[in-house]
């Protein structure tokens, strides 16, 4: 680690404006220098500070209000995460090209940002602070939300902000059985875990996860080898804080007055030690509402201005009830154990026309989870930075206020939304079957109807039994299960399926979610300083234990996906040609590809591959549109008989096409044993006639003989008076196709979306 000025070696100060002057400090992380300079940009805010990692360049900026609002009730932090699409090189693809509200992966990082450094702030302290996060030059191979984190924390330490970090981060993955510390975009590409841990000196604060069945033992060791990281980091910041930080600003905690907290402890004790008790939610909230109600009402008459304390203190006492409940008494709001699981239910094929659907109610937690297949042209157009171009698989994730019994707007997703949706997932996508397998672009919608804690792992749940339902062929099934912790001192207990309550008022909230074989996703977010080894370790153990007994709830409504997938579902048949002879199916203009999607009412994509989609309800109409394209695609063969279609009239022959847009000369010779006077004494336009390709010339052209092909068919001239009767429906002679195998389809990250033609 080296501190230093990129100039001089002591800190300068331009004497004009009083500014310090630039300062640039380096850290080793991950094999790789990361740089950060101050003093340069945006300085006048709070705290600034730019990171450079590779070649990805991020400006993080913070800034707290002069003033606190203590009427909020709440730290009030906002974290923004800006993506810039010049980062990539890139015009925005939408109307305005300008980048629009925050995408998905923006949000994401944002929360990954915020929930680190929220619970490091002073108590009492009620300014207004925002970090704004700016990817000005985006590297694949060096993580930018790292880079944004650790730009946070830096900027805070260094600000004038009160602030109990400094934070660091990281990205670990795991090749090859071998765990990496912030591997390169092809590391991740083999790698079967992306976790991303953050933390103070002395414990993790923050841990998000993806992965592919890796045991809780690996798990284990990839975030304490982060964490060997993270102090490394937390080091250099701090050297960074000495060098260039600015004294701290004085405020005054604010905090509800003594004799308050003392009346309410005296006044409402025991009523909500009893109330906290009781199992029900609604009831439980109804009676506490109206405890609350009756005790504000007595103390407003001579504390009129302190409401707000009030309602602190109210909160504060049965915070620490229950908490003293479950410490001392190992009993919990609803009466149960630490390590019991609610009630569980669960049911599929609830929705007659939807492709599968399955509800899961586990107490008073219950989420319907709905799914769809589509077809290839139906996957989600990303326009981020991020390497993959397209999702194949999409999760929504919706939480209407009637799930709480509230009354309020309908708004577009928030936060919380997005990011639930992402965490189930990343614990399901692991498990979908391959796309040259299964060729379906997938979403799954999670409709959450009752909240009363970790709606997020209901969702998994809800969404495995959706699809077996809708027959997709997952590799293993999936649940979800979150944990909770009370530490006070030395006694620490962890819970096993927390509710609304004991996650509002406890310590933790770690949602872990996989198979039996292992985990597939990860998310902790701590309140307090942060939790060790110890406390990890049993918490995923008891997770692992919770995850086995719901999996096996779920495996006694539905075992196995279904072999068949709903009459509702489009059929997809796959099939490949020579990319050569794409032109020949798509047609001038497209005509040929759209009269083939008229007769046949399918959708069809076409790959630059020459990989074909046939999609459609109906079987049959699917298998017609399959033997169109082969009979578009098919080569002329000498000696094989072909029924065609006499196309022009000449003196010397008739041109007939015997596959489409493919036309050979009958000469008049060949029309039929013995002389003919002219052609129109056999044939006219429009006739169906078979014969049989006798040579293919140097230069392409095809010659035809119609007396041979009736030599060798005997019925041949009875064949070609059905035809012109149409009596007989069919187009040719060719033996009867096959359908198509299965051709490997590349990459979904690496396939080009804009190379697709789609038609419908």
């Amino acid at each position: 680690m080296r501190l230093g000025n990129a100039r001089d070696e002591v800190l300068e100060v331009d004497t004009l404006t009083d500014v310090p002057r630039p300062r640039v400090f380096e850290v080793e992380t991950g094999g790789k220098t990361l740089k950060i300079e101050t003093g340069r940009l945006a300085r006048q805010a709070g705290g600034s500070v730019l990171v450079t990692y590779g070649n990805t360049v991020v400006l993080v900026t913070v800034t707290a209000s002069k003033e606190p609002r203590g009427d909020l009730g709440f730290f009030p932090l906002t974290v923004d995460y800006e993506e810039r699409q010049y980062a990539l090189g890139k015009i925005p693809g939408n109307f305005f090209r300008r980048e629009g509200r925050p995408t998905e992966k923006a949000i994401l990082a944002a929360r990954l940002t915020d929930r680190p450094i929220r619970p490091l702030f002073p108590e009492g302290f009620y300014h207004e602070v925002q970090v704004i996060v700016t990817v000005l030059s985006a590297d694949h191979d060096h993580p930018f939300e790292i880079a944004g984190l650790i730009g946070a924390s830096t900027a805070l330490s260094i600000s004038d902000i009160p602030f109990h970090g400094p934070v660091g981060a990281c990205v670990v993955g795991r090749v090859d059985g071998e765990l990496v510390i912030n591997p390169t975009a092809e590391q991740m590409e083999a790698s079967d875990l992306h976790l991303t841990v953050a933390g103070t000196r002395d414990a993790v604060t923050m841990v998000e996860a993806g992965a592919n069945e890796v045991p809780e033992s690996v798990i284990l060791d990839a975030i304490m080898l982060g964490h060997q990281e993270i102090r490394k980091l937390v080091d250099f910041i701090e050297g960074v804080a000495q060098e260039v930080g600015k004294p701290k600003m004085e405020f005054t905690p604010i905090k509800p007055p003594e004799e308050i907290e003392e009346l309410v402890r005296k006044m409402a004790t025991d009523e909500i030690r009893r109330a906290v008790l009781n199992p029900d939610k609604l009831s439980r909230e109804a009676d506490l509402d109206a405890l609350y109600s009756r005790i504000k009402e007595e103390l407003l008459e001579t504390y009129p201005e302190e409401e707000w304390a009030i309602d602190q203190c109210l909160e504060k006492v049965t915070k620490e009830e229950v908490r003293r409940l479950i410490i001392e008494e190992s009993i919990r709001p609803d009466g149960r154990c630490p390590t019991d699981i609610r009630p569980i239910t669960c049911e599929v094929g609830v929705l007659p026309r939807a492709h599968g659907a399955g509800l899961f109610t586990r107490g008073q937690t219950q989420v319907l989870t709905v799914a769809t297949l589509g077809t290839v042209g139906d996957v989600q157009f990303l326009d981020s930075l991020e390497a993959t171009e397209f999702k194949r698989y999409i999760h929504h994730y919706n939480f209407p206020p009637y799930s709480v019994g509230e009354v309020r707007r309908l708004r577009a997703p928030g936060r919380r939304e997005i990011g639930h949706g992402a965490l189930a997932e990343r614990a399901l996508e692991p498990m979908l079957p391959d796309e040259d397998d299964f060729p379906y672009t997938i979403r799954l919608v999670s409709e959450v109807l009752e909240s009363n804690g970790s709606t997020s792992m209901a969702s998994v749940c809800g969404s495995t039994l959706a699809l077996m339902d809708a027959g997709v062929p997952i590799k293993e099934p999936v649940a979800g299960v979150a944990m909770g912790l009370i530490k006070e001192g030395d006694k620490v207990v962890v819970l096993t399926d927390i509710q609304g309550m004991e996650d509002f008022l406890g310590d933790m909230d770690f949602k872990v979610a996989g198979t039996r074989n292992g985990v597939n996703a990860l998310q902790m977010d701590i309140k307090i300083g942060g939790v060790g080894r110890d406390i990890l370790e049993r918490a995923l153990a008891q997770a692992r234990e919770a995850r086995l007994f719901i999996l096996d709830k779920m495996l006694q409504t539905i075992p196995a996906p279904r072999e068949s997938l709903s009459p509702y579902a489009p059929r997809i048949i796959t099939l490949h040609i020579d990319p050569d002879k794409i032109r020949d199916v798509i047609g001038p203009g497209g005509k040929t590809i759209h009269k083939i999607i008229q007769e046949t009412d399918a959708q069809i994509d076409i790959e630059d591959d020459g990989t074909i989609f046939i999609a459609t309800t109906d079987e049959e109409k699917g298998q017609r549109a399959v033997e169109m394209i082969q009979e578009l695609v098919r080569d002329v063969e000498v000696g094989e008989i072909y029924l065609g279609t006499v196309q022009r009239i000449m003196t010397f022959g008739a041109f007939v096409e015997i596959l489409p847009g493919k036309e050979g000369l009958v000469h008049i010779s060949e029309l039929t044993e013995g002389r003919v006077p002219t052609v129109e004494d056999v044939l006219k336009v429009g006739d169906k006639i078979l014969v049989k390709v006798t040579e293919i010339d140097d230069l392409g052209r095809i010659n035809l003989s119609r007396k041979h092909a009736l030599r060798e068919r005997k019925n041949g001239e009875a064949e070609e008076t059905r035809q012109l009767a149409g009596l007989d429906k069919s187009n040719g002679e060719p033996p009867q196709p096959q359908p198509a195998k299965a051709q490997k389809i590349k990459p979904r990250h690496r396939r080009p979306p804009q190379k697709r033609r789609r038609r419908k």
